[in-house]
């Protein structure tokens, strides 16, 4: 188990109530709360924006986090150059994106720099025990691992396409050397399962967003 719960909020404005602009009015006040709570990492995960729309709210989330806190990191969903031009702390990759290290190398080449850290993050979603070591060996940050339980609400085919991977399977990834994150189904109730199988903290979307972010911080490092 972790000696301190890392966590990891995700976002996704669609979840909130509004038109487009309270939903994003919603989403800059869940970044600045999530900061001033404590959260390690956020990430923005707005995929249906295009880059310069995507590049506009970054900037908003990275001042809202700044203002709120001198630690909170802000990656950007799969975007590397939408991350640097917006001098947030790293990207966070998909399975089909660049790899790691050619992450590292355009980063090297790159005009851009993050504003609060010399070293570019680079995290990596992953949904098998090998593909966290094949993020290990490119020199990923940290993993996500999931789904490791069935997501709240899921529809028939989420369920079909995306079947839980469990706690065995977590347990497996958790053998690389890299902080591995459980993500998908995760629970104030559950998470302890993940904790004990190795991970080293917590990534969720909901229970985030549905929640007072104080009182999930709290309850998850008491863990």
């Amino acid at each position: 188990m972790a000696d301190r719960c890392l966590l990891y909020y995700i976002t996704d404005r669609s979840q909130f109530p509004g038109d487009e602009g309270a939903r994003r009015h919603a989403l800059l006040a869940k970044a600045a709360e999530a900061a001033r709570a404590g959260v390690d990492y956020i990430q923005l995960r707005e995929k249906d924006l295009s880059a310069r729309e995507l590049e506009t709210l970054a900037r908003q989330v990275v001042a809202a986090v700044r203002e709120n806190s001198p630690s909170t990191r802000l990656l950007i969903n799969s975007r590397t150059d939408v991350a640097l031009a917006a001098g947030a702390d790293g990207v966070h990759l998909r399975g089909d994106d660049l790899s790691p290290r050619q992450v590292r190398a355009a980063v090297r080449l790159s005009a851009h720099r993050p504003l609060t850290t010399d070293h570019f993050l680079v995290a990596a979603s992953c949904h098998t025990a090998a593909d966290v070591f094949h993020a290990e060996s490119e020199a990923a940050d940290f993993a996500v691992f999931a789904p490791v339980f069935e997501k709240k609400d899921a529809s028939a085919s989420e369920r079909k396409n995306t079947a839980p991977t469990g706690i065995a399977a977590l347990r497996e990834a958790c053998r690389a050397k890299i902080p591995v994150l459980a993500l998908g189904g995760v629970n104030v109730e559950n998470a302890a399962s993940c904790l004990n199988a190795g991970a080293a903290g917590i990534a969720a979307i909901r229970l985030f967003q549905e929640n007072k972010i104080e009182d999930v911080v709290r309850t998850l490092r008491a863990l």
